[in-house]
C-alpha cells in the first residue's frame, strides 16, 4: 500500500485503487470537510466520503446541501460523496452536478436506519424495494463517467437477501459494495456479522469493503478475510489516529508493504491537545470559528472521553465558541493532571 493517493494523474478506479481499501465512513454530522481532512492528515491512504447529502436538494440546488459538498482536491482525495434519495430523476440530476464539481466517485446509501430516512422510503428501505434500488443505481451510472457504488446492509430482517440484492445492484452498473454487518432491523445493537459479507465476495465480480465493529487495526486484520478492504465509522470518535492504526495494520499484511512510520494514538492528554486543537483550526478555517467551534463540540466532548475528569471537562468544552477558549481549558486540566 502506498503512503497515500499523491496526485490522482488518472481517474480513480474502485478496481485498482491500492488494496487494502480503507475508508472512512460517511457519517452525518461528522465527516465534514474539516474531519475528512484531519483524518487524510494522519491517515493518507484513507478513502474519504461526504455526509450523506439529499439528491432532491442537490438537484435543486439547494444551497447548505451544496456548501456540504464542497471539497478541497489538494487535500481530500479520493474522496466520495454519498447521497441518498428515491427520485431516479433527481439522482440524475445530483449525479451530474456531483461530478462536475471534481468529485472522484458517487455513492447511494441503501443502508441508513434511522426512522426520518427509513419513514420516507430511504436508506435501508431500498433493500425492500430492489427494484428501484437497481434503477437508481443504473440512472446515475449512465448520467455520469466516475464510478457508483454503493452502501447498504445485511438486510431489511434477514441476511438471506443479501447477495441476490447486491446482484442486482452490480448488474445495474455498481463499481463497488460496502457492508455494514447488521441488517435493519439490528440498527446498531448487537455484534456485527461478517461472514453473509465474505459470501458475498465470493459471488460479485467488483470490490467489497466491510463495515462494523472496527475498532482497531487488530480488528481490521481479523476481519478483513476475502474482501477488498474494511471502512471504519464510530471508532474513529475521540480517536482518529485509529485509521492510521488499521492502515498500518493492513499494509503489513501486504507482500511488499509501503513504510508507513507512527500514527498511533498520544500517550497521555497533554500530547493530544496540539492534535485537537489543530482539528479546530480546520474547522474553523472551512465553516468560521464560531460556527466551526459550535460543530466541533460533539469533537471535544469525544476527545476527552477516558481521560481524568473528563465529565466535568466534557460540561465545558460544549459551550465553546473560540479555539482560545478550547486551548485555554485543555491546558489548564493538562496542567493538573
Amino acid at each position: 500500500m502506498p503512503a497515500g493517493f499523491p496526485s490522482l494523474s488518472v481517474p480513480f478506479s474502485w478496481l485498482t485503487a491500492p488494496r487494502p481499501l480503507v475508508c472512512l465512513a460517511p457519517m452525518a454530522g461528522v465527516t465534514d470537510a474539516s474531519y475528512r481532512r484531519f483524518i487524510k492528515k494522519l491517515a493518507p491512504e484513507t478513502i474519504l466520503y461526504s455526509e450523506f447529502l439529499c439528491t432532491d436538494a442537490l438537484a435543486y440546488g439547494g444551497k447548505k446541501t451544496m456548501e456540504m459538498m464542497h471539497f478541497d482536491p489538494a487535500l481530500e482525495r479520493p474522496f466520495i460523496v454519498q447521497v441518498f434519495g428515491k427520485r431516479p430523476e433527481h439522482f440524475v440530476e445530483a449525479a451530474k452536478v456531483i461530478e462536475q464539481m471534481g468529485a472522484d466517485g458517487i455513492d447511494i446509501n441503501m443502508g441508513c436506519p434511522a426512522a426520518k430516512v427509513v419513514s420516507s422510503a430511504h436508506g435501508s428501505a431500498l433493500m425492500k424495494n430492489p427494484d428501484l434500488a437497481a434503477e437508481l443505481v443504473a440512472r446515475t451510472v449512465q448520467a455520469v463517467s466516475i464510478p457508483v457504488s454503493v452502501k447498504t446492509r445485511l438486510g431489511w430482517d434477514t441476511a438471506e437477501t443479501l447477495v441476490p440484492f447486491c446482484r442486482r445492484l452490480v448488474e445495474a452498473g455498481a463499481a463497488a459494495l460496502a457492508v455494514h454487518g447488521r441488517r435493519y432491523c439490528d440498527k446498531f445493537t448487537g455484534a456485527a456479522d461478517w461472514e453473509p459479507i465474505y459470501e458475498l465476495k465470493k459471488q460479485v465480480s467488483v470490490p467489497v469493503i466491510g463495515n462494523g465493529d472496527i475498532k482497531s487495526g487488530a480488528d481490521a486484520v481479523a476481519k478483513i478475510g476475502n474482501l477488498d478492504g474494511v471502512m471504519v465509522g464510530r471508532a474513529t470518535f475521540g480517536n482518529p489516529w485509529v485509521m492510521k492504526e488499521v492502515c498500518d495494520a493492513l499494509c503489513s499484511l501486504t507482500p511488499n508493504p509501503s513504510p508507513i512510520g507512527g500514527g498511533g494514538r498520544p500517550r497521555t492528554f497533554a500530547e493530544t491537545i496540539p492534535f485537537i486543537l489543530e482539528h479546530c483550526a480546520l474547522a474553523a478555517e472551512v465553516k468560521g470559528e464560531k460556527r466551526g467551534m459550535m460543530e466541533m463540540r460533539r469533537h471535544l466532548a469525544s476527545y476527552v472521553k477516558g481521560f481524568q475528569g473528563a465529565a466535568e471537562l466534557r460540561a465545558k468544552l460544549v459551550r465553546v465558541e473560540s479555539i482560545a477558549e478550547v486551548e485555554d481549558i485543555l491546558r489548564t486540566v493538562a496542567g493538573s493532571v
